[in-house]
């Protein structure tokens, strides 16, 4: 089981929100941003932000750093690190299953991440046995698209999906975000998407944003 950090809203949570954070960050990333997200009346909700594993990256000269896998190029190969891959959906999938563990129905589970942790959170979201409540993908890309149609999962068919990304980002380009929305509505997701003239980060109005959708799944 990957190291977490928690955050719980109130003292009895029927909500869970699962978090990956990007390539080199760790799970104190999006920590600050949880009282931002809450609106009133808002259910207790556990907030799960866990740390990724270390392993070198290619792309940063071989370095150990925490990453969801192995990413040998920032123009190609992206998914060429398939058991990594593998690897990081087997580990976020034992926290959704420890969260139903915990009381928690699919159904009030939302799956999100940033850039390469949205990529696995994507991947993930999409095969997921039993329906969620919906999947956040921030500034992210898709993976292993040749596989996708066949290994969606008929539970989460109809999974809600609230995908943003920035007209600057100089570290995963805009248009790889626009492929994502384009191949979510293609199989008929319902999708809000939105983009925000800021670089690879997140933005004061993307939050906004963000917490009328999640008030949307989980009030």
């Amino acid at each position: 089981m990957l190291e977490t950090v928690e955050v719980l809203t109130g003292p009895d949570p029927s909500a869970a929100v699962i978090w990956l954070h990007g390539l080199g960050a760790d799970g104190h990333d999006f920590e600050p941003l949880v009282p931002q997200l809450l609106w009133p009346d808002a259910p207790d909700i556990r907030f799960v932000f866990p740390h990724a594993p270390v392993r070198p990256v290619t792309i940063n000269g071989g370095m150990a750093m925490r990453a969801w896998y192995d990413i040998v190029s920032l123009t190609s190969g992206r998914d060429q690190d398939q058991q990594g891959i593998a690897d990081s959906i087997g580990r976020a999938f034992a926290l959704v299953k420890r969260e139903r563990q915990r009381g928690i129905e699919a159904d009030r589970i939302v799956l999100a991440g940033f850039s390469q942790g949205g990529a696995i959170a994507v991947q993930l979201a999409l095969r997921y046995p039993e329906k969620l409540a919906g999947l956040i993908a921030l500034s992210t890309y898709l993976l292993l698209e040749d596989k996708l149609v066949e290994e969606a999962s008929e539970a989460n068919r109809g999974l809600p999906v609230f995908a943003a990304h920035g007209t600057h980002d100089p570290m995963v380009p805009i248009q790889l975000g626009e492929m994502l929305a384009g191949k979510l509505r293609d199989m008929a997701y319902p999708l809000e998407w939105h983009s925000y003239p800021m670089p690879h980060a997140v933005c004061p109005d993307e939050i906004t944003d963000l917490s009328a959708w999640l008030r949307s799944r989980l009030a």
